[in-house]
């Protein structure tokens, strides 16, 4: 069976995450979009990255984050979330995460994360395992644009 390339779910905005505005916190855009991730890749791929972390030893830690706000996710909001793997090497991933109305027609963020594999034990990078880059050579999706800020001008003026 082929696993999908695109990851989705749907989550609600809450009041504890949002600015006097009624808006989505700037610093909260993160906790939805990577627990969304998170959530994905347990339901769709069985890998749970803190059981692996526990178990192996070894887990992903954040290398850095590029994210742009295109539109406000407000209180009580259902919003859908879709992510991918667009890149991937033998010790670094890179992701992107995309928020966006319910109904997938307007674009809310866009996040680009890359993240290094680094053994939790010897407190360095590590490489991945054969199976790791089977799972990451089955699902990746790249996109077309090679920097952040091609992608989100391409982005923006797609068509849902």
């Amino acid at each position: 069976m082929e696993l999908p390339k695109i990851l989705e779910s749907k989550t609600k905005i809450r009041f504890q995450d949002c600015d006097p505005f009624n808006h989505l916190n700037n610093a909260s855009y993160f906790n939805y979009l990577i627990n969304a991730r998170e959530d994905q890749l347990i339901e769709n791929y069985n890998l749970d990255i803190y059981a692996h972390g526990k178990n192996k030893g070894k887990s992903w830690v954040v290398a850095s984050h590029q994210i742009s706000y295109l539109k406000p996710a407000t209180l009580m909001e259902t919003v859908t979330i879709d992510s991918q793997l667009i890149n991937y090497g033998d010790r670094k991933l890179l992701v992107e995460i995309r928020m966006w109305n319910e109904a997938k027609t307007e674009l809310k963020a866009v996040l680009w994360s890359s993240f290094a594999y680094f053994n939790l034990v010897q407190l360095a990078s590590e490489k991945h395992s054969e199976d790791l880059l089977n799972l990451f050579e089955s699902v990746v999706l790249p996109v077309e644009e090679t920097s952040f800020e091609e992608r989100i001008k391409s982005l923006r003026f797609q068509k849902v």
